[in-house]
């Protein structure tokens, strides 16, 4: 008996404690053997033996069950050793991810019409041609619609080329005052470096009784509003046209990039166009039932402004998902 607690004691490894166990306790082990004995022994003696065996059996359950705890703690111990790893070898800075420059930028643009009182209005992708064109002083065979390239679909529905759909339902739902933008995705068949099939607008509507609202206001806030954007700027306007305008102006900002001298960038003009405006067309009011009112509106594109911003030199670039792009942005 002392030899098998002496074995027991030795054993290093768990696969020559098993190897013990099976020596003790198998079939053909030490107590199989033992029991055995008990067919040849008197019926007076069986009962001492069997329970001096079992006595016996339980001892070596309980020395092997605690070897093999010992065994296996100094089996995890070894596998944690060789399969440790330096947490030093890693860069232990924290990092976090960031908003698109897009996104930067629109909510940059969102947050100085929401402190001028501006409400924010929402519409659907998806768009009528009521909505989209007609009621914006757009009707059908109008060559100005040849400038929008429209995604149509087979039902005369068709994707929305600009946020201004998103007025005339504000118009259609609200009274006058109105004074809201309208942020968010639209849609042309266009691309190059600086025209993508998908892109970002904010528009803004202003409508108020007849004569409350002029020009003079619209000039106001958009000046206000790019200086807001770019800093010490020069800003001018230009006439120009927009059926759902009249009057309607381009809006330029001095070359960000060479102050207004004249570079590349600008193609040595030293303007920047940025975005379009004018007061509304009194056939957008007639075709929302308006009557006595005056208003302005005004659109731009943010990924412009983005690329403004952020010197981007290619539109396409900021839907390319290059981390080498995003990751400045942190």
């Amino acid at each position: 008996m002392k030899k098998i607690k002496q074995s027991i004691k030795t054993c290093k490894s768990l696969k020559d404690l098993e190897q013990l166990r099976l020596s003790l306790f198998g079939k053909k082990g030490f107590f199989a053997a033992e029991f055995a004995k008990m067919k040849t022994l008197p019926n007076d003696e069986k009962k001492d033996f069997a329970q001096k065996l079992n006595a016996d059996k339980d001892l070596y359950l309980n020395l092997l069950n605690d070897k093999k705890m010992i065994l296996e703690s100094i089996a995890i111990e070894k596998e944690m050793k060789e399969n440790s790893v330096d947490v030093t070898l890693f860069n232990s800075t924290p990092t976090s991810g960031a908003l698109h420059p897009v996104m930067q930028t629109m909510d940059k643009i969102i947050e100085y019409f929401v402190s001028m009182n501006f409400s924010i209005q929402e519409g659907p992708l998806v768009e009528d041609d009521f909505h989209n064109f007609e009621a914006l002083n757009l009707p059908k065979y109008h060559p100005a619609r040849d400038m929008q390239d429209t995604f149509y679909f087979e039902d005369s529905m068709l994707l929305r080329t600009h946020t201004s759909p998103v007025q005339i339902r504000t118009m259609l739902n609200e009274t006058p005052p109105i004074r809201v933008i309208s942020p968010g995705a639209v849609f042309r068949r266009d691309y190059d470096l600086t025209h993508t099939p998908m892109f970002h607008q904010v528009e803004g509507l202003v409508v108020d009784k007849a004569g409350v609202v002029s020009f003079a206001n619209l000039k106001y806030i958009l000046e206000d509003f790019l200086k807001y954007m770019f800093g010490d700027v020069k800003v001018r306007f230009r006439p120009s046209f927009f059926p759902f305008t009249e009057p309607s102006a381009e809006v330029d900002i001095s070359c960000i990039f060479c102050k207004g001298k004249g570079c590349r960038v600008c193609s040595h003009t030293g303007w920047l166009e940025v975005l379009g405006s004018g007061v509304v067309d009194p056939n957008v009011f007639e075709a929302v039932g308006y009557k006595d009112v005056s208003g302005y509106a005004f659109g731009l594109g943010v990924e412009r402004f983005a690329m403004l911003l952020h010197k981007i030199p290619d539109l396409r670039s900021l839907f390319e998902g290059d981390l080498r792009l995003l990751e400045q942005f942190r």
